[in-house]
């Protein structure tokens, strides 16, 4: 019996997912965990995170660290901090017990799980947002500098152009429309300005759970409200902005078709976000073919792992994960 094994991790700002699968792509196990965003839970909560959810995923399909040929960690934060970074990279030798493995930014894991580990742009809007693109060996990213001054287009950046929204609305800067409502009835308020104490209190929302507000601005944005709909035709324009940046990064030549897809929770919003990317694209350049994800990002990360061990995957023989 084979017993190689391929591991995907693929740490995010709100969660981590980890999956093992087997040299035919048979998805033997998954887990997941809490997020792997160093600056939040730092190096000592990424270990544990990632000790826990390799011990899961083994234990759940009767392997061992021996039995991976390769493992791939999709880290957030991964190369935006060269002292953190290095800490970040030996972290899984010790859990692991063997040097079978590779680290990059968890932006790698939504383009290999998109696009089948195959030449093109996969643009992330999660937590954060950031574009990840391969061409014939060449690879590019934009974007995703982080929630303080960058990551347009994220379920954050939606979530905080919301509140911008809310605040205006409250104080007559803006005409009350649906999201002022939608959003005192998702915090329980009685008056506008305890969305403070949310934000800013002692016991206020993690960054990841400020994200999870994009859903409110998107149903708003599906209840009529004109401002909250104009968040998501922003954000899409950003993201399609950041592919661009990536299609000329990578050289793909004038007509030569470039394959965009797409992964992270902000696109839960489907058309609201999607049709925006869409008809910006369109307007960039008319080589952009945007489509639908092939993989979840865990599950391409362990496609990744196998190409990295020299023994990719054949398409025929994937399981079939959904994004």
């Amino acid at each position: 019996m084979n017993r190689v094994t391929y591991l995907g991790v693929d740490g995010g700002g709100t969660k981590t997912r980890f999956a093992l699968i087997d040299a035919d792509g048979r998805l033997l196990a998954e887990a997941e965990l809490g997020t792997t965003y160093h600056p939040h839970v730092g190096l000592d909560g990424v270990r544990a995170i990632l000790g826990e959810g390799v011990t899961a995923v083994l234990d759940a399909a009767g392997r061992t660290p021996a039995d991976i040929g390769h493992a791939f960690f999709g880290l957030p934060a991964y190369g935006e901090d060269s002292r953190a970074t290095a800490l970040l990279q030996a972290c899984p030798a010790a859990i692991l017990g063997h040097d079978r493995y590779t680290c990059d930014n968890d932006m790698v894991c939504g383009w290999a799980g998109s696009l089948g580990c195959a030449d093109g742009i996969n643009i992330v809007a999660g937590t954060g947002s950031i574009g990840y693109g391969q061409r014939r060996g060449l690879a590019a990213r934009a974007g995703g500098w982080g929630e303080a001054f960058s990551d347009e287009g994220s379920a954050y950046w939606i979530a905080m152009r919301g509140l911008n929204a809310y605040s205006r609305m409250s104080d007559g800067r803006l005409p009350r429309g649906p999201l002022h409502a939608i959003l005192n009835a998702h915090f329980q308020l009685d008056n506008d300005l305890d969305i403070c104490a949310h934000v800013y209190g002692g016991n206020s929302y993690a960054r990841g759970e400020l994200a999870q507000l994009s859903r409110q601005v998107a149903e708003a944005a599906r209840a009529g409200d004109d401002v909250a709909a104009a968040i998501f035709r922003d954000a899409g324009r950003e993201l399609a902005d950041i592919c661009d940046t990536l299609r000329r990064a990578l050289h793909f030549e004038a007509g030569e078709t470039v394959p965009v897809s797409h992964s992270g929770g902000a696109f839960n919003a489907d058309e609201l976000l999607l049709a925006p990317l869409r008809e910006a694209l369109a307007a960039a350049s008319t080589d952009f073919d945007l489509r639908p994800p092939l993989h979840a990002p865990h599950y391409g990360a362990a496609l990744y792992a196998a190409k990295l061990g020299g023994h990719p995957v054949p398409a025929a023989t994937r399981a079939s994960v959904a994004p």
